[in-house]
Parts: C-alpha cells; sequence; structure tokens
C-alpha cells in the first residue's frame, strides 16, 4: 500500500450518496446500497419537501442512515418549519441539509439558508448535525464575495460543509485551500458525481418535471455535455490530481459526497470498487451484491 491510500480509502467508506426522490429509488437504494452509507435526499420545486421527506423516512425505516434536505426556499414560516422538525424528530433523524434551494419566488419568509439557519438556532438546535452548501466555482446567480460572507456568516450554525460540484481540479485545491485560510474549520465533504451514463442522467432529469428539467439542464449544460463525452469525465482521474489536498490533515476532508443522479448500481458498485483499490474494508452486503471486477 502506498502513501495515501488508507486516507482515500476511508473517504469513500465515509461516503454519502445523493439521490433525488421519484417512484422507483427507494427501491433501488435498498437492494443495491449498503446500510452502513449515508443517503442524501434531494428537494425541488416542483416534488416539494414532502417527497422528500416520504423518501427519507421510508429509508430510515429500512435502516439508513439519511439526510433530507431542507430548503430553505420551500419553507412558509417558523409554524412550517416546527411541523417539520417533528415530523423528522419522529424517525429520529437528526441530520439535514440546509440549502437556500431553487423556488422563486420563495414559499414563505425564508429566502436564504442563513435564515431558516437562524430560526433552527432560535428554536434550540433541534439537529445534532445541519449541513450547509460550499461554492468551489461561481454560483450562476450570486456573486463570489456574497457566497464567500454566507459561509462565513453560516459556521456558527453549522456542523460541515457539502461542496458543489466541480471537474477542475484546480479551482478545488484553491477553494478548500481559501476556505481553511478564511479561518472556517466545518469538515467538507466533496462532492463528485459517480460515472453515470448520459442518457440515463437526461431520463432521471425528466422525471423530475418537465420545468425542473430545463432549469437543471440550462444550469449544467456545461458538465452535462463533458460527462457525456468519451474520456471528457473520470471521477478517478479528478479524485488522484486532487489527492494530496483530500488526504491533507489540514483540509479537514470527512469524506465524499456522491452525486448519484439516482444511477444507484453504478455510483455504489464504483465506491465498493474504491474501497477495494485503497484497501479499505468493504461491508458484507456491497461483496454479495457488487462483485468487484
Amino acid at each position: 500500500m502506498v502513501a495515501g491510500e488508507a486516507p482515500m480509502g476511508a473517504l469513500f467508506s465515509n461516503a454519502r450518496i445523493e439521490v433525488i426522490p421519484t417512484k422507483s429509488v427507494g427501491d433501488q437504494v435498498e437492494q443495491l446500497i449498503s446500510k452502513d452509507v449515508t443517503i442524501a435526499v434531494t428537494a425541488s420545486p416542483v416534488k416539494g419537501l414532502d417527497s422528500t421527506f416520504e423518501l427519507a423516512e421510508r429509508l430510515c425505516d429500512a435502516g439508513f442512515n439519511v439526510v433530507p434536505h431542507l430548503s430553505a426556499r420551500l419553507v412558509v414560516d417558523e409554524k412550517h418549519l416546527a411541523e417539520i422538525v417533528a415530523r423528522l424528530a419522529e424517525r429520529k433523524i437528526s441530520d439535514v441539509f440546509v440549502p437556500a434551494g431553487d423556488a422563486d419566488p420563495p414559499a414563505g419568509k425564508f429566502d436564504s439558508s442563513l435564515s431558516l439557519l437562524e430560526a433552527l438556532d432560535h428554536m434550540g438546535r433541534p439537529f445534532e448535525r445541519v449541513g450547509i452548501t460550499g461554492y468551489p466555482e461561481s454560483h450562476p446567480k450570486i456573486s463570489d464575495d456574497v457566497t464567500v460572507q454566507a459561509m462565513w456568516d453560516k459556521r456558527h450554525y453549522a456542523s460541515y460543509v457539502i461542496s458543489n460540484l466541480c471537474f477542475d481540479p484546480t479551482i478545488i485545491k484553491h477553494w478548500v485551500e481559501r476556505v481553511r485560510k478564511r479561518g472556517v474549520k466545518l469538515p467538507i465533504y466533496l462532492g463528485v458525481a459517480a460515472p453515470i451514463d448520459r442518457t440515463k442522467l437526461l431520463d432521471v432529469a425528466s422525471k423530475i418535471g418537465v420545468g425542473e428539467s430545463t432549469k437543471f439542464l440550462t444550469k449544467h449544460a456545461a458538465w452535462f455535455l463533458r460527462m457525456g463525452t468519451p474520456g471528457g469525465y473520470s471521477p478517478n482521474r479528478l479524485l488522484q490530481r486532487i489527492g494530496s489536498t483530500l488526504t491533507a490533515e489540514s483540509s479537514l476532508i470527512e469524506g465524499l459526497h456522491i452525486y448519484s443522479f439516482n444511477q444507484i448500481r453504478q455510483s455504489e458498485e464504483w465506491r465498493v470498487g474504491q474501497i477495494e483499490r485503497f484497501g479499505g474494508a468493504i461491508p458484507e452486503k456491497a461483496l454479495q451484491s457488487h462483485p468487484v471486477n
């Protein structure tokens, strides 16, 4: 085993897999993913928060640790937030991810993740862990100065950061360095897309809803095309190029956040294969379900 293999293997062992709430994804997760993997469940303006919570509750009942997305702009007011907190508490869901979300206009008074985080703080911080978003690349609608300030403002309310997708290793490394130089010490889950099929990605996008699909493809057109080009995107190559940053103690990278786009088998087979590659322990269910070449 060469230097850096054990830490890299730990990043895959600690990985989260993000899924989109659709009719079939719950069955796929239960059949294909080991229970030791944390499942993050997204939220969208088209489907609303109920579909997110319904899938989170199902997976929680099946024995998974789940992290529902609590999109601020889909929460109406403090009463609605209290109802959400009570609903998740029934399943003992103690970890949530709080993005601003894409609802435009907002459903109610919360127009940013910070405003919702402040409301949760006033409620006595009902969740043990709260995640916030990190932006290695510029946000299409928010200036870099605002995103930097927002992370600084939110750091007191959060437990960790999940980074948005970025395919440029240099940008990722510089972003991690900048975050740490600013004094933000929250652990990071580095966002990375699993090896997926572009045709299936388009199908998933269409299932989100016609309007949401259009917005999805518009926002991510460049990397969508890049992912479908032979030789255009390889998660292994990307991680290799940022390996020193991933495994450096000063980076505080806690694990990977795998964007599956509901290609569950491909995502889990890739994760398990990388654990084997780097000498980590493979969960029993994964060994049975995913023979690794």
